[in-house]
């Protein structure tokens, strides 16, 4: 009786620490998810200035024309006031004394910028270079943060010695009371609508456009083909070659120290840290076997294809061996041969768990950075073609996220990008593994009828 209540109570405690772990995960798991999905979105669907028209119809060429027209009209009526006041002011400075107009200069140089990055060019100035000097705020959201600063300059109060400059914000209108430019703060923060033209958008652009001025404009078309194109290649060349080791190693191979040892390699394999096998690519797969001159997404492929070896070697072999010995037993006794018995009876019997190894394998290759860094990823590029794939770099997602988020100049002005490109790449692995579960579920229902 004593060693029944023992183990009601282990086998209650393991439950419930089951659940616990459960619950922890899904807990985790929605503590991760949750903005990622609510911010990604977010790059799909917002709400979309005059600008963001405009430089979708100058840039892509989509968009109505005509439509497009008659916003641009009633945008340039409601902005006329704001250069009227910037003409007037200017006037004003240069009927004044030199002594008098230096304490404006820089200020209304500021002032200038901030309007430029709102609304766009100001009417009469030379052209600039990058092409996001050419249009203001694409989005609503970044319109307001701009317009805060055309109404505020930031300032650092060092008032109090034993501690670091407190940033803070004081009003432009102060600067310039009794001058020109007084009426324009409030002329812009009352009507920014009516000069933006703000209206939610499905932006499917972001997911069928290449990116345009270093993600300021476009979308991640380029980096999402490019991550197919690893991921596909990566399980090319892992797969057949995990699957046909497992079955030597279960069927055929005899067990003694070099099995043994080989076992042990390929699980320390497994461990191995993802920037090891980034660095055996460039030397190997590029500087010595030289599959391709430079960077490809072949020889990213490769690279990435033995980091999910081991992965899928163990869980195809682990697949094998849980096939009931029956099944081979019945096979040889009614004629086949081995070869016959393993790809006619065994390897579809394993066919579900194998593919539960390139599921997981998928996965990993789709998200590793590290092994690509150095032999297929560029921060920019075109679409590829199959045939490019054999010599040419690409964008990915995994690098261009980290890329975004470390090493732009204006990170914080495309934050709407980054978290749309982890969204989209979760949804791609998403996919890409209910492809694989639907299809080991469809297997699985096959074998059992």
């Amino acid at each position: 009786m004593a060693g029944t209540s023992t183990r009601k109570l282990l086998d209650a405690s393991f439950t419930g620490f089951g659940i616990m772990s459960i619950v922890l995960m899904a807990a985790s798991l929605l503590v991760i998810l949750a903005p990622i999905f609510s911010k990604g979105i977010s790059a799909y669907v917002f709400r979309a200035t005059i600008e963001h028209r405009k430089a979708q119809l100058d840039l892509f060429e989509e968009g109505s024309e005509k439509r497009l027209h008659e916003e641009l009209g009633r945008v340039a009526a409601a902005r006329k006031p704001v250069y009227d006041m910037l003409s007037a002011f200017d006037a004003e400075l240069a009927s004044k004394p030199a002594a008098e107009r230096r304490p404006y200069t820089a200020e209304l140089k500021e002032l200038k910028a901030e309007l430029r990055a709102l609304l766009g060019p100001i009417p009469g100035e030379s052209k600039r270079m990058l092409i996001r000097d050419h249009y203001g705020q694409t989005r609503w959201d970044r319109a307001l943060v701009e317009q805060h600063r055309v109404l505020f300059a930031e300032q650092y109060d060092y008032s109090d010695p034993t501690k670091p400059g407190i940033k803070i914000w004081v009003p432009r209108a102060d600067r310039f009371k009794g001058t020109a430019l007084e009426p324009l703060f409030p002329y812009v923060r009352d009507h920014l609508g009516d000069m933006l033209l703000p209206r939610w958008t499905f932006y499917r652009g972001f997911l069928t456009q290449s990116s345009r001025d270093a993600h300021f404009f476009g979308g991640i078309w380029p980096e999402v083909l490019g991550t197919f194109y690893l991921t596909i290649g990566a399980m090319l060349f892992a797969v057949p070659i995990g699957v046909i080791s497992a079955i030597y190693l279960v069927e055929y191979a005899r067990e003694n120290a070099l099995i043994r040892l080989l076992r042990s390699c390929i699980s320390t394999l497994a461990g191995v840290p993802s920037i090891v096998f980034g660095l055996f690519g460039l030397a190997f797969f590029i500087n010595a076997a030289h599959v391709s001159n430079s960077k490809s997404v072949l020889a990213g492929s490769l690279t990435l294809g033995l980091l999910i070896l081991p992965t899928v070697i163990r869980s195809s072999e682990e697949a094998l061996r849980a096939v009931p010995a029956t099944y081979k037993q019945a096979a040889l006794s009614l004629g086949a041969s081995t070869w016959k018995s393993i790809t006619s009876v065994i390897l579809p019997a394993a066919l579900p768990g194998i593919l539960t190894g390139i599921v997981i394998s998928m996965g990993r290759a789709a998200g590793e950075t590290a092994p690509i860094i150095f032999t297929a990823a560029v921060s920019v590029g075109k679409p590829l073609s199959l045939l490019q794939t054999l010599t040419q770099p690409t964008p990915a997602l995994p690098w261009n996220i980290y890329n975004l988020c470390t090493e732009h100049e204006a990170v914080d002005e495309i934050r709407h990008v980054q978290y749309g490109m982890v969204f989209t790449l979760v949804v791609l692995v998403l996919i890409l593994n209910l492809s694989a579960i639907i299809l080991r579920a469809r297997l699985s229902k096959k074998l059992r009828t």
